[in-house]
Order: C-alpha cells, then structure tokens, then sequence
C-alpha cells in the first residue's frame, strides 16, 4: 500500500472529523502517502497537516461539474491503491467509481457503491460517534489501527495571528452563529450566557465575517465591556489556537465545536435541534453537552437543521437554562 485517497467534500466539521481517519491510518501505515479531495474553501484546514502530501480541491460554485471531471482527471493520473470515500452522495462516488484505484471503500448508502470493492453501512442514531463511523471503512483492512481523535496542526501564521492579540488571560471564546437557525442558540441566549460569565473574563466572539452583524448585536444587547468581536478576523486554524488557552469555549452544534476537539480545547455544546445520538458531539477531554431537559416530540427535527422552526415556537432553543 503506496497511496491512499480520502474524499470528504461536504463542510468544515466534516473535514476537521475526517483528519482522525488521517491519524488513524498514518498510525498503522507510517509510510503511506494520503492524498484528500475537500471543497474549496477547506483547504487551509489541511494545510500544515504533515500526513496529507496533497489537497485535491473541488469547486462547487463555479462550473460545478466541469470541476468535478477536472478532479476525476486529477485522481485517475495518480492511480491511487486506496480510495476512501466517507461521502454519501452521487457525485463522491463517481470520483470513487472513476479512480482505477485497486480498492475503494465507501457507505453503502451512497447511490454509486455497486462499484466499490467494500462497503458499510452509515448509521445514525446508534449512539456512534462520525468519527467511529468513518473508522469502520479501514478497520477490517486494518486490524492494527486504532482509532484517534481528529487533530488540526495550526501553523506559525495561526499562532503569529493569535499572538498579535495580545489575548487577555483567563478569557472565553463564544461561537454564536451556525448555518442552520435551528441549530444556533438564540441570540438573547448568547447576550445572557455573557452577562452571567463575569466580569474577571475577557470574551472573544468568534465567527466568519458574514457573523459580524450578529455578533455586535449580541455584544451591544450585552452591555458588557470585557468583549471583543473578532468575526472574520481570524482564519478557521487561528481560531483553533484561541480556543485551545480559553478557560471555555462555547458552541452549537456546528464548525467550531469540531474545531475545539481537533485541538483537544475545554467546550460546552449547546444542542437545540439536533441531538448528541447523531454522532457529531465534543471530543475534548473536558466537554459538556447543554440541551433541553424537557421531551419534545418534535425533537430532533432532522439531522441538518432547519432555517427556521418546523413549528414556529423554537422551544428547543428557547428553553435551554443557561449556566456558564
């Protein structure tokens, strides 16, 4: 075995949960060369990885397709001897189909694995963790291995980035914004949760810069001085080496929560729609999961979120208690 290939081209949270599958093989099979097949956008997500020899990037807004033949083109000419494919859709699996490489491993719910050589099932609600999932597509052909956690490797710029800070000590970093609204705590959560932390920590709002608006509503709602909202002004990885030496970071259930166990940070979850049982909650060593304690029939509403409330009350979101 030369060369592998992982194919993960879904989000951020995806890719950042893909790199323990990185670790685990490079853990049984020290020298191998692992190649991996991301979005555009995530790239700077693997960029100081020395596991991965080579980012294969596939743009899906600008000429989709023509990317995705571009990206099967690229695959074929290095003929690979793995391909692992933890993606369920179509177009990941005819960048599997299309590899020539001897073995290709992928779920069988993907609509194209009739042409992979092994497949297993993706089950969510088992109580396993993605992480898990994505470590039974090597386990039979790799008995050795042991599953790790996901692992990020910041670089100078990221510290360099963070340094230029000055970050005051002890601080918390809040992750208030998420792509789905059923997923993100309410924004007069987030303006409580930062009165109710105290005034001896600073509080460093994170978020892209499409956030920027939301968090200075939230800061200016808050009323608290100790905050600053740094939306867009650090990359994913710098944001990582921040929550690594925060005293807490609290998250939804999206990027950032997956950003804190890649660099093993302390993390409070917050749950509204979705549920831990998914298999997408923290990894860090300290960690809690906030949710409601109420049952809600309506819970969970789906695995992805919603943009907005199926039933219009957001109980989920709206009745979480919160205590820092």
């Amino acid at each position: 075995m030369k060369k592998i290939l992982i194919i993960q081209t879904a989000f951020i949270g995806d890719v950042i949960l893909a790199t323990s599958l990185i670790e685990s093989i490079k853990q049984a099979l020290p020298d191998v060369v692992i190649d991996f097949v991301l979005r555009k956008g995530n790239e700077s997500l693997l960029e100081g990885n020395p596991h991965v020899r080579r980012c294969i990037v596939w743009n899906k807004k600008e000429g989709k397709y023509k990317s995705l033949f571009s990206v099967s083109a690229e695959i074929r000419k290095e003929t690979y001897d793995w391909v692992i494919n933890l993606q369920r859709f179509a177009s990941s699996g005819f960048l599997t189909w299309r590899s020539r490489a001897a073995i290709k491993s992928g779920f069988k719910n993907n609509p194209l694995s009739l042409f992979y050589t092994e497949k297993t099932a993706h089950v969510i609600g088992n109580g396993k963790h993605e992480t898990e999932r994505n470590f039974e597509l090597i386990h039979k052909r790799l008995p050795s291995a042991i599953l790790q956690k996901p692992k990020l490797y910041p670089t100078a710029k990221d510290y360099d980035a963070v340094a230029a800070l000055a970050p005051h000590s002890p601080y918390v970093v809040m992750a208030p914004s998420s792509v789905w609204f059923t997923k993100q705590l309410p924004e007069d959560k987030w303006v409580e949760l930062i009165q109710k932390t105290g005034a001896d920590k600073h509080i460093y709002l994170v978020g892209a810069p499409a956030d920027d608006e939301l968090l200075n509503r939230i800061q200016e709602k808050a009323q608290v001085a100790a905050v600053t909202n740094l939306a867009g002004k650090l990359s994913l990885t710098a944001s990582a080496v921040l929550m690594k030496a925060a005293q807490m970071n609290y998250v939804n259930d999206s990027a950032p929560l997956h950003l804190a166990s890649a660099v093993n940070a302390p993390v409070t979850a917050f749950f509204c729609s979705t549920v831990p049982a998914f298999g997408f909650g923290p990894l860090s060593e300290q960690s809690r999961v906030v949710e409601i304690t109420e049952k809600l029939d309506c819970r969970p509403c789906g695995l992805h979120g919603y943009k907005a409330c199926p039933r219009g009350h957001f109980k989920c979101g709206n009745l979480i208690a919160i205590t820092p």
